[in-house]
């Protein structure tokens, strides 16, 4: 095994071509992971775009395995949850029967990292528009919990990159408090630059926040049996806590 991924190699595929995520994830991974990344090319952001993509994810998923991944992780949550939590289901059992490989979606990582929180009554923050944050919503609700709310921001879906993390945090904050009675955050989608603000969130509304970069570099450790706590980008990273199975 090359000296880079000497604890595990995971494999991701990136739903658009936005930079950002990758890095930052790839900053944080304990050493001795490997990542091979490839890309898809999500550009408008709606409902249609979600299902035609997934013959795309069905090819990298295929390329992935043929690499010899221990984890193939297909980001993008909005994709698999129009898809649905059983046709969700039904694709992960597929690619699993298929290429002999521990598959897990944006979405399956977002409810294990709130159940690993032991949040049950959440309230959500997307940066999508209109009606598709009720399917984000339902999502959560089939999957068990309580979504106290699902609200987007205003902005265009390729410009998401741009917002400051203080405009992030205003956003995120001004929603939260709104709904006192919630155990945690939600935040949809890898476009957030949000990690400065994760833990400044945290200790000011004293909830624990779901995000999706730190909550997937949770999951690879403990898929990987790694047990490498991090400070300051949240409770996901600095407790470590188990997968609720």
């Amino acid at each position: 095994m090359a000296f880079s991924s000497w604890r595990g190699i995971v494999g991701i595929i990136k739903p658009t071509m936005r930079p950002g995520g990758l890095e930052d994830m790839i900053r944080i991974l304990p050493e001795g992971i490997g990542v091979i990344p490839l890309f898809n090319n999500i550009s408008r952001g709606d409902r249609a775009e979600f299902k035609e993509v997934m013959k795309d994810y069905d090819e990298k998923v295929a390329i992935l395995a043929d690499q010899g991944c221990d984890l193939i992780h297909p980001e993008g949550a909005p994709p698999f949850m129009v898809l649905g939590n059983d046709g969700e289901a039904k694709k992960i059992k597929g690619w699993e029967k298929k290429h002999k490989t521990t598959v897990f979606t944006s979405g399956t990582n977002h409810v294990a990292a709130l159940k690993a929180l032991k949040v049950k009554r959440f309230v959500g923050a997307s940066y999508f528009k209109g009606e598709i944050n009720k399917t984000f919503a339902d999502y959560f609700t089939k999957a068990g919990f309580e979504v106290l709310a699902m609200e987007g921001m205003d902005v265009p879906f390729n410009q998401v990159q741009t917002l400051s993390s203080e405009s992030i945090y205003s956003f995120i904050k001004t929603l939260a408090l709104k709904h006192p009675k919630a155990q945690g955050i939600y935040m949809l989608g890898t476009g957030w630059k949000a990690l400065p603000v994760i833990p400044m969130l945290e200790q000011d509304l004293g909830i624990p926040i779901v995000y999706p970069v730190t909550s997937r570099v949770w999951e690879i450790q403990r898929r990987l049996h790694i047990y490498e706590p991090r400070e300051g980008y949240g409770a996901i990273l600095s407790q470590m806590p188990e997968m609720v199975r």
